[in-house]
């Protein structure tokens, strides 16, 4: 990125680093964060687009077309949900569409996105694109980044995380200030200011604006600017405008290397000074890092990577030093350092690769953990689900219209017919046979995005997982009492007893990472908002995770055995008794076992 003019209006936000040196990253707009994520859905189509031209040839050989479509199924959800998250995690932060725009996701304090981070960032998304269909409006993302000083949408707010633009730093020989330079001195053959800093601030909103000034208003004040300036540049000669044009340039170019306004003195010129010494260094920091943001520093040898943190070290110290002695102005050259540190300060605190290991522990002692844990929101989450199906049942048993209210006609009318699929010893549902592996994929990807509904729900002060929690819970009571009011209760009971425990499990266990992310808003205690939200959106995305491996496993059993018409449902609560024993086990699979590398973990905290 070439050193931006100071004064520019892009929104910075400044983040310490471990070195006590403040960089200025640049959030990204709402003008380029929409045109990487049309990028990016052009991508994410033609990736689900080849994957399902990769398996035509396979399915023409087979007899039936459920396995490839299951299969299709699953990996077109896959490629949705998990492109952002796989892109951040494995590309520090950028997806194809952000590197083609010179985008990166970063955490507060400028550390590297983890897989966690990036999961609760897009899982909110649900939220982030509402009102809308398909890909949605984004409306509610957009007017959250607008109205936020720092570019958030309700995601990032959940995360910890800012999108910044970032491009490699580059500056060119010819623009690079003499090395020689005695500390408190003008180097020779330096440019000098001719303005003071309060005129060349004049000038540069005068350039700034001109194009956009009435004809004659522009001439009047060319010519006002130009009698007060014409003598500070001996030689130049020309119109109002082209004097102007080249004072400025001057001054611009002086500024950038470091030169002192007209008069300054002091901390002036310990700038000027500054930039003199270290221009040579920092130009050969800038093509290390754009070497090393393309190879990444695993690639490097040992000696090239001791070369560049001890550079990068050197320059942290150039820009404490200069951010000193320019008392808060915005300068290029304190622009240009802070992007130059700020990158490789990104690349030195990224954070190490995820390995099969950690994922495997991740999974089988950070979840289990945290499912113990949040025993009180998962919970009260239960609560809200099994409470409004407890009272919808009891209403339905005692006045079946009730249910004609809130219950979708399809659904009244499989509860009818259910009598006589009873009197002829029929399971709830036909036994979908050869498409069962299509059944099983389409209930599970369903079931997942109701709970992902219900987590992101959290970060609207837990409105939306309440209600998605409610909701459900009164339509499954509502169900429930119009089939025992038919008299065919054990008819619907066969057929959720296998998956049902593992389904209802998933469900309140995703609402209590809900409610955790709407404690953070609602009790923060000791923590501000913003830390509360980080930290227990880090541990929400664990529950997710478990919430995700249920769903799996559930959705598998409700394709494959819950239809079976021939299963007694003595045998079908077997199954249930099973599941539910199996989750307990699982919940306390991570006793007694330690994490080998908790650095390497995607989450930690």
């Amino acid at each position: 990125m070439s050193p931006a003019p100071a004064g520019t209006l892009d929104q910075h936000v400044d983040v310490e680093t471990p070195e006590q040196v403040v960089l200025s990253y640049t959030i990204a707009g709402i003008a380029s964060r929409g045109a990487a994520a049309l990028i990016d859905y052009t991508v994410l189509s033609v990736m689900v687009l080849l994957v399902g031209l990769a398996f035509a040839p396979f399915a023409a050989q087979l007899r039936s077309i459920a396995w490839p479509l299951a299969i299709l199924t699953i990996l077109a959800f896959g490629i949705y949900w998990g492109y952002y998250v796989l892109f951040e995690g494995l590309w520090d932060g950028q997806t194809p569409g952000k590197r083609q725009l010179g985008l990166r996701v970063v955490r507060d304090g400028g550390y590297s996105i983890t897989f966690g981070a990036s999961a609760v960032r897009n899982l909110v998304r649900f939220i982030d694109m509402q009102p809308g269909v398909v890909f949605g409006a984004y409306s509610i993302g957009i007017l959250s980044a607008v109205l936020s000083r720092s570019g958030k949408r309700l995601g990032d707010y959940a995360a910890g995380t800012i999108v910044v633009r970032e491009r490699a730093v580059t500056i060119s020989s010819g623009e690079s200030p003499p090395v020689a330079a005695v500390a408190g001195a003008e180097p020779a053959g330096a440019l000098t200011a001719a303005l003071t800093d309060d005129e060349y601030a004049l000038l540069d909103r005068y350039m700034a604006r001109r194009n956009s000034l009435d004809v004659n208003r522009r001439a009047q004040f060319a010519e006002q600017l130009a009698i007060r300036f014409r003598d500070r540049l001996p030689g130049v000669s020309g119109s109002d405008s082209a004097v102007l044009a080249t004072l400025h340039e001057h001054e611009r170019l002086a500024r950038a290397r470091g030169a002192a306004g007209r008069s300054g003195t002091g901390a002036a010129r310990e700038r000027n000074a500054i930039v003199a010494a270290g221009a040579a260094r920092w130009r050969d920091f800038a093509k290390m890092l754009t070497i090393a943001q393309q190879r990444g520093l695993g690639s490097m040898s040992e000696a090239e990577v001791s070369a560049f943190v001890a550079r990068y070290r050197e320059l942290a110290g150039d820009l404490a030093r200069l951010q000193t002695a320019s008392k808060g102005r915005e300068i290029d050259s304190v622009f240009y350092l802070s992007r130059l540190v700020a990158g490789g300060h990104n690349l030195l605190y990224r954070d190490r690769r995820l390995t099969a290991t950690a994922a495997w522990e991740y999974l089988t002692i950070l979840v289990p953990r945290e499912l113990r844990r949040s025993v009180l929101p998962i919970g009260i989450a239960g609560l809200l689900l099994f409470g409004p199906t407890a009272i919808s049942w009891v209403a339905v048993v005692r006045d079946p219209d009730i249910a004609k209210q809130f219950l979708p006609q399809a659904m009244l009318d499989r509860a009818s017919d259910g009598v006589e699929r009873a009197r002829r010893h029929e399971g709830y549902i036909p036994d979908f046979g050869e498409l069962r592996p299509v059944v099983a994929t389409g209930i599970m990807t369903n079931n997942i995005n109701i709970t992902y509904l219900a987590f992101a729900g959290g970060i609207l002060a837990g409105l939306g997982t309440v209600a998605a929690l409610v909701f459900n819970g009164v339509q499954i009571g509502g169900v429930l009492g119009l089939y025992q009011h038919y008299g065919i209760l054990t008819l619907i009971v066969a057929f959720v007893a296998p998956h049902g425990v593992l389904e209802l499990s998933a469900i309140s266990i995703a609402g209590g990472g809900g409610l955790l992310i709407a404690s953070a808003l609602l009790l923060p205690g000791a923590m501000t908002r913003r830390e509360a939200l980080v930290i227990r959106g880090r541990r929400a995305i664990r529950l997710i995770a478990a919430s995700t491996l249920l769903l799996v496993i559930a959705g598998t059993l409700e394709g494959f055995v819950s239809p079976i018409p021939w299963w007694s449902l003595n045998q079908k609560l077997l199954i249930s008794g099973l599941t539910a024993i199996a989750l307990a086990l699982y919940v306390n699979l991570d006793r007694g076992r330690a994490i080998t590398n908790p650095g390497r973990q995607p989450e930690t905290t």
